[in-house]
């Protein structure tokens, strides 16, 4: 690696350490490939340089060999070929009929598989910054719910009709009026946020003209939005009245919503989502399908590091109980923090095992 003041930085260069404000946040993780945006974002910081990967760590015989060493790699690169055939469905559904062909061939030979591999959540945090565009949302959506599915125990072919929801559940968004298309919900009103109510009514009916799709993979384009106390749209729907498909996927689409980095958005770890759908697994989300996405998602980042807002890093050993929302994290030997317990101290940073 080699520091680069930040007068220097081009765009498409590649951050070698994570960039944390004072404020102990992390403004930008290690691996991402700098834009202009992010660029003009640094130059508001009060440091003089960062590190960024130097041509060595570029050149393929660094990949190759970090390749052989990172089980991370053919996930990354299967997720980077698939996003070329999803921005086509997305480009072809424009015209109001969705290539379900094309679709249920994605899922079949490269989502499923995915959403199985047993390191998939892990993996899932490398390239959530590579783009927050709806057909990228709409792959880790799609593999979210495949990996919940696997959790829940679900039967195989049912399992596999989730992950076309997934994959499909933001269809309507090709309707999107094109400046909404970065918005977040919770910064639209008036007409803006009609617009984007619309986008769930407007993905049931593109994909109504297709007899192939099951009625669940229709009605979680039309769902998704829905909780299960009523306060969701577009219809207010509660409880069972929600298809099952449609209360996993708002699950793995506040998940994948969260642990996204966004530009105009801080950085959130997978412990921030972990807490928020704790909160809410009673009221908005369904507790039938949050308890064993928190039990089984709790074991896979057991062992991982982490880095606190008190500036010192550990490894988290275990959680006190089934419904404690955030870890004990190992600092020494002899020190262990409950972060249930000190809530001034939280996970800025994750770095898979």
């Amino acid at each position: 690696m080699r520091a680069v003041a930040i007068e220097d930085l081009e765009p498409g260069m590649i951050l070698a350490r994570s960039i944390i404000n004072d404020d102990m946040i992390v403004v930008l993780s290690e691996g991402t490939m700098l834009s202009k945006a992010h660029i003009t974002r640094l130059g508001f910081l009060d440091i003089p340089s960062i590190y960024i990967k130097d041509e060595y760590e570029l050149s393929e015989t660094f990949q190759s060999v970090s390749a052989i060493f990172s089980p991370s790699s053919s996930f990354v690169s299967e997720y980077k070929e698939v996003i070329t055939t999803a921005k086509e469905i997305f480009e072809d559904a424009k015209s109001g009929k969705p290539p379900v062909e094309k679709s249920r061939t994605m899922v079949t030979t490269t989502l499923a598989p995915m959403a199985k591999e047993s390191g998939a959540i892990d993996y899932l945090l490398e390239v959530n910054h590579l783009a927050s565009d709806v057909y990228n949302h709409s792959i880790r959506v799609s593999i979210l719910a495949g990996v919940i599915a696997k959790w829940m125990m679900l039967p195989a072919s049912e399992s596999q009709d989730i992950i076309m929801a997934g994959f499909l559940h933001d269809i309507g968004k090709t309707k999107f009026p094109e400046r909404l298309l970065d918005k977040q919900i919770d910064n639209l009103k008036g007409e803006d946020l009609d617009a984007y109510i619309q986008h769930t009514m407007d993905g049931q009916r593109i994909l109504s003209g297709s007899p192939e799709l099951s009625d669940g993979v229709k009605l979680a384009a039309m769902q998704h939005h829905e909780c299960m106390d009523g306060t969701g749209f577009p219809f207010n729907l509660e409880g069972q009245d929600i298809h099952k498909y449609a209360r996993i996927i708002a699950l793995a689409d506040l998940y994948d919503n969260i642990t996204t980095e966004r530009e105009g958005q801080k950085k959130r770890t997978p412990f921030e989502a972990i807490d928020r759908i704790t909160s809410e697994m009673y009221s908005k989300l369904d507790p039938m399908i949050c308890v064993p996405f928190l039990k089984h998602i709790k074991e896979a980042f057991l062992g991982s590091r982490v880095l606190l807002s008190n500036g010192l890093t550990g490894h988290i050993v275990r959680y006190s109980n089934d419904f404690s929302a955030q870890p004990l994290v190992r600092l020494t030997q002899d020190d262990i923090v409950d972060l249930n317990e000190t809530p001034a101290i939280k996970i800025i940073e994750y770095n898979p095992k």
